[in-house]
């Protein structure tokens, strides 16, 4: 098979008919292959027979009857085929590779007896759902449909919100044996072109046999694979991605994703919504205020309060402390053991919920945590106040808007608990400066993980809180972009 793969990769199309067709079979294993379709026909315009292949599967049938077959039957002018076929894209191709690839994308494949090129036209028609609202990044104010499977319909959502003529759509094909397009968008006069440079480069270097879709090519294109934090934004929705491309980032699109991928990307974008900037000034930033405070909660709050109780309980007001002396008065296991199981069993709850069928998972979720934590805590397994304090800690990570830094503070909540019950709160502070430190190291895609607060560029002032809309004057500094004005086209 490799053989054959590498005899087509510079094999030209052939003038015999006959010859192209027995490649084609022999390249689609036509005997077997049930949706791999064939049609012979008498073109008119050229007065020759010619072969049409396609997959049945993924063209549009009456595309093909009406714009291709009819024209091609009826039409005998001696012009080119642009100007008899009713197909918007046609384009010649030379070799059998090319062939079978532009087959393999859903097109119509055409050779004319006596022709040393080849015809591809588009009549591809994949399946997909229609455009629905966003369920995992909704917003009350503000554009509700999402991205889908399909990319011409993701495409068309982002040039509906960003009407600019510089708005540029590259495609790049990555993946050996099975090829797929990646669409890499990006303003033309505004973004920086060393970074256009990297990401097309890191594409094109990708040397597996196929890549399906963005969640797999995040793993590719990620610098540091080994990394709790992400350096790659994913989102669903459509005003969010517009929104960056606005600012001089690059998103990258595929055919089978209802998503795409921002690059590059900080800390601080994982913890904005399209909504903060839909509200009103303070009422969006009141909202992220929230989700900031609920970020030191879920990372550390059930460390703190192993680190307090256990090694600085002085620092517990005496009747609060009496009261939580008398609820673990008859519990056999030690602190950090209670918080452990309680924020295992919190995860297992999570981790059921999302796997249980829509329609159950939401209730077995809730009635399986009132059942276990007060079941736990008359065993005298844990007491009342560890259930507050991990409910508290797993509520809080429920209003992170982004999946993956969710992931990344659930894990590294546990490495500070631990931290807490070794040494108390100067184990945990060290472990907090590692984390912090570790974090500063990140860049993506050359950006640091901090900018702009850390190292300082001129931006929008839209870090921790935004500021006012209508004084928003500059893009983000550290992207180092052609255009770093916002306002008008200076």
């Amino acid at each position: 098979m490799r053989t054959k793969r590498k005899q087509l990769v510079n094999k030209h199309i052939d003038p015999s008919l006959e010859n192209n067709i027995e490649e084609m079979k022999k390249s689609f294993y036509y005997e077997v292959n049930k949706d791999f379709s064939m049609r012979t026909l008498h073109v008119k315009f050229k007065n020759k027979e010619a072969c049409l292949f396609y997959y049945g599967s993924i063209v549009n049938g009456d595309t093909i009857n009406l714009h291709i077959i009819k024209p091609l039957l009826e039409q005998d002018s001696h012009d080119k085929l642009a100007n008899i076929v009713t197909i918007e894209n046609i384009e010649e191709v030379t070799d059998f590779e090319n062939a079978i690839q532009n087959v393999n994308s859903g097109k119509v494949i055409m050779f004319i007896d006596g022709d040393t090129i080849a015809y591809s036209m588009d009549a591809s028609d994949f399946q997909h759902r229609t455009i629905t609202k966003s369920e995992n990044e909704s917003v009350i104010k503000g554009p509700q449909d999402a991205f889908t499977e399909s990319l011409n319909s993701n495409i068309s959502l982002i040039r509906k919100q960003l009407h600019n003529q510089c708005l540029v759509n590259e495609g790049i094909q990555v993946g050996k044996r099975s090829i797929n397009e990646v669409n890499m968008m990006y303003i033309k006069d505004v973004v920086n072109e060393e970074l256009v440079d990297n990401i097309r480069k890191r594409l094109k270097d990708i040397n597996v046999d196929s890549v399906r879709n963005l969640e797999l090519l995040e793993q590719y294109l990620e610098e540091r694979p080994y990394s709790l934090l992400p350096t790659i934004l994913y989102t669903e929705k459509p005003d969010k991605a517009t929104a960056f491309l606005e600012d001089g980032y690059i998103i990258l699109l595929m055919n089978t994703s209802a998503a795409c991928l921002i690059v590059p990307v900080t800390f601080w974008s994982y913890f904005h919504t399209p909504e903060d900037r839909y509200l009103r000034f303070f009422y969006g930033n009141f909202s992220r205020a929230i989700r900031l405070f609920c970020f030191y909660l879920t990372s550390m709050i059930s460390a703190t309060y192993v680190a307090v109780s256990n090694f600085h309980s002085e620092m517990i007001p005496p009747d609060l402390l009496l009261a939580i002396t008398a609820s673990r008065e008859r519990v056999p296991f030690p602190l950090i053991f209670e918080v452990l199981i309680m924020e295992i069993a919190f995860e297992l709850i999570r981790e059921a919920g999302i796997r249980i069928p829509n329609p159950l998972g939401p209730t077995i979720g809730i009635v399986g945590a009132l059942i276990l934590g007060q079941a736990a805590v008359q065993a005298n397994i844990i007491s009342p106040i560890i259930v507050i304090i991990v409910a508290l800690s797993g509520l809080s990570s429920f209003a992170l808007p982004d999946l993956s830094i969710n992931f990344a503070v659930r894990m590294v909540r546990f490495i500070f608990i631990f931290a807490a019950g070794f040494y108390g709160m100067l184990a945990l502070t060290g472990a907090f400066l590692i984390f912090f430190m570790y974090a500063a190291s990140l860049k993506s895609f050359g950006v640091p993980f901090f900018s702009p607060m850390s190292p300082v560029f001129s931006s929008s002032k839209d870090t921790v809180f935004r500021g006012l809309l209508k004084k928003e004057t500059y893009r983000p500094g550290y992207l180092d972009l052609k255009n770093s004005i916002k306002r008008g086209n200076k």
